[in-house]
């Protein structure tokens, strides 16, 4: 069973970047698709970025295209999230979520997610 550890939130002015990172125990991210959703308050939980488990396909949300960048380091079994230019309305928690199937992963139907990580960005 693959336990997830999300981390890396924080503060930080409109225009900033921060580097989420998801850290998984048990099995490895090495047979998973994984991803990043985000809520804010008030709001749905949303799609942000995922990579299959190859690390070769990647997909983003259009409010995050050429902002955000989704990596996978094998080695450390931890997938990444860069995201620059941040924006006051990016402001949320950030979760991984992993599943076998990347499609399962993009739709939020995954069963593993993370702990969830506070991102705040100031104006």
């Amino acid at each position: 069973q693959v336990q997830l550890v999300d981390s890396g939130g924080g503060l930080v002015q409109a225009g900033g970047s921060l580097r989420l990172s998801c850290a998984a125990s048990g099995r490895t991210f090495s047979t998973h698709a994984v991803g990043w959703f985000r809520q804010a308050p008030g709001k749905e939980r949303e799609f942000v970025a995922v990579i299959d488990w190859t690390g070769s396909i990647r997909n983003y949300a259009d409010s995050v295209k050429g902002r955000f960048s989704i990596s996978k380091d094998s080695a450390k079994n931890t997938v990444l999230l860069q995201m620059n230019s941040l924006k006051p309305e990016d402001t949320a928690v950030y979760y991984c979520t992993a599943d076998r199937n990347r499609a399962t992963v993009v739709g939020g139907k995954a069963s593993i997610w993370g702990q969830g990580t506070q991102v705040t960005v100031s104006s």
